[in-house]
This record gives structure tokens, C-alpha cells and sequence, in this order.
């Protein structure tokens, strides 16, 4: 299969255009508010209609204490703004595009160097006593937002699988289907997408199982209906529509590391210090303001997990 590399792919395609313009609306009437610095203004001001989230099914959840007080972004900009290759890659496109995507029935299939694999049901996901983490989310273009996830810690799952000696590392598998996912037909990746992390990050209690966004199941344009959320490192670590789970002893090769290796390292921490190749990571704009902020080392998470990385050349290991 040929992989297309980042390079490759048009930079309309990778760099946050939204914070910009909407292509359809601005020749229209907004034009001449680009060279101001458009990203002030909300996207869900300029997006159609028909691109509407539908509500989805209510929650029950509690509150948690690793919850930021940063002021949280418009559902609807984190709803209509997704990077989603399996459904697009352009940014507006998956909440149209997934509207039909039907996350049900849907299994999660845990195994490897565990002594009790399981499968588990959607259903019972849901119920594993899910709360409110409101976590900041760092892109590596430069971007940012700030989102009410609701989910429950990924160690949760793991402790009842019962890892054993051998488990070093946790792989995680997206479905493949390309029938439900048009993206999938571009060789952008080596699909299905697959992604790691290291065991003691796994198990860190800042680490969930997302399944769901301000007290709502997911949206589909968001990882219906589990995904991975790992706040202190860049965004495309967050695996959506996860469908197994596996402990392993080697170190998971990440779709994106096997796509570009110099470009999306393993560890993916957010790193001020580290620019991507292309651009720099020494400040965001977070969705829905003018201003760039400064980049927080581990995405501002650095009192709770900078230890697990004590010793390491975080230049090397990006």
C-alpha cells in the first residue's frame, strides 16, 4: 500500500484553516477580515445548517477533581472542527460526513499479555461510572481547545483484564471499515489507525476512556462511541472508534510514527521546545480567540505526570 506522507498532503488539508476562514462563506462577505486575523470569530457563526449536531443520548456522570477551569469551547466549535481522517481531511467535513454512521452495536475487545481477556459491550462501557473531565487538548498545528469529555479512567478497564509481568505497552486498534468510513480509500495512513502508549501512562489516572462531550454520548464526528484521551500529549494520540485493546511488550508502532517518523514521534508529548519540523510549537491558538498563548510544557499537566519522564531526552524521545 502506498502511504501518503504528510508531505504529500496539501497544506489546505493540514494547517488550521478554520481558525481563518470558512472557504464557502468568505469570498461571500468576510474577506476583508482576514488580514485582522479572522480566528476571532466562533465557527459555528459561519458553518451551514445542515451540518447541525444531533443530540445525543444524556449521561449520568459525576464531576472529578482533575477538571481545568479554562474557559470551555462552544460545543459547536468542537463539533464542527475535527480531525478525523477516516472521514476527512478536511476539518469541516466530518460532521457531515458521519452523520449516518451508526455506532451501534459496538464491542471493545481486550487481550494480549492479560490473564483474563474480555470483550466488552458499548453498554456496558457506558456504565462504568463515567465523570466530567474538562481537559485542555493541544494539536500539533498550533491549534487548541478546551472540552467537558466524559469518561472514566483507561486503568478501570485494564485492572479487570489483569495485565501480567510480560505488558509493557498498550496498543490500541480503530475499526476498519471503509464502507462506513469514505476516508479510509485514501492511503493518507496505513489504516486501520493504530496508536500506543507506554504502561505507566496507560494506567495514570489523567488518562480516559472517552465516551462522551458535555454530558452527551459522543458525537460521531468525535470518536463515537470510546475513545482515547491523553491531555498532555498532542491530539492525534486520541484514537477514536476504538475496537480492541491489546498489551504487548514491544512498542507499538503509532500510524502517524509509521507515516512520518520525524515528523510524530511515539511519545507525541506536548513540548514547547520540540517544533515539528514544519512549523513551531511555541504557541497556540485556542479555537474561539484572536491572540496566540504560550505553549505549556506537558500541555500544563506537568506537575502530574513530568516524572514519568525523568531522565529521558525529550528532544530524541519526541
Amino acid at each position: 500500500m502506498f502511504i501518503k506522507k504528510p508531505s504529500d498532503i496539501p497544506s489546505s488539508e493540514i494547517t488550521p484553516k478554520g481558525l481563518y476562514l470558512n472557504r464557502r462563506r468568505f469570498i461571500a462577505g468576510v474577506g476583508a477580515l482576514a488580514g485582522a486575523g479572522f480566528a476571532a470569530g466562533r465557527l459555528g457563526q459561519i458553518l451551514s445548517p445542515s451540518s447541525t449536531v444531533m443530540a445525543g443520548t444524556k449521561l449520568d456522570y459525576g464531576k472529578s477533581s482533575y477538571s481545568t477551569t479554562d474557559k470551555e469551547t462552544p460545543f459547536n466549535d468542537v463539533t464542527h472542527y475535527n480531525n478525523y481522517y477516516e472521514f476527512s481531511t478536511d476539518k469541516y467535513e466530518p460532521a457531515e460526513l458521519s452523520k449516518n454512521f451508526n455506532p451501534r452495536p459496538w464491542t471493545v475487545k481486550v487481550d494480549g499479555l492479560v490473564n483474563k481477556p474480555r470483550t466488552f459491550d458499548i453498554d456496558t462501557l457506558l456504565k462504568m461510572h463515567p465523570e466530567e473531565r474538562i481537559y485542555r487538548m493541544r494539536c500539533v498545528e498550533g491549534w487548541s481547545m478546551v472540552i467537558p469529555w466524559i469518561g472514566f479512567p483507561l486503568s478501570a478497564l485494564l485492572s479487570q483484564v489483569e495485565p501480567n509481568s510480560k505488558a509493557k505497552f498498550v496498543e490500541f486498534t480503530s475499526l476498519y471499515d471503509p464502507k462506513r468510513f469514505p476516508g479510509q480509500h485514501r492511503a493518507v495512513l496505513d489504516w486501520p489507525y493504530v496508536e500506543g502508549l507506554r504502561m505507566d501512562e496507560a494506567m495514570h489516572p489523567l488518562t480516559i476512556l472517552a465516551v462522551g462531550l458535555y454530558g452527551e454520548t459522543l458525537p460521531n464526528q468525535d470518536g463515537a462511541p470510546i475513545r482515547l484521551v491523553v491531555p498532555w500529549k498532542y491530539g492525534f494520540k486520541g484514537i477514536k472508534a476504538i475496537v480492541n485493546i491489546m498489551l504487548v511488550e514491544k512498542q507499538p508502532v503509532s500510524a502517524w510514527t509509521k507515516a512520518a517518523p520525524s515528523e510524530y514521534g511515539f511519545y507525541s508529548n506536548v513540548n514547547p521546545n520540540v517544533d515539528h519540523p514544519r512549523w513551531s510549537q511555541a504557541k497556540e491558538r485556542r479555537i474561539g480567540e484572536f491572540l496566540k498563548r504560550p505553549t505549556l510544557m506537558y500541555n500544563g499537566y506537568g506537575d502530574q505526570v513530568a516524572s514519568m519522564y525523568n531522565g529521558m531526552d525529550l528532544k530524541k524521545n519526541f
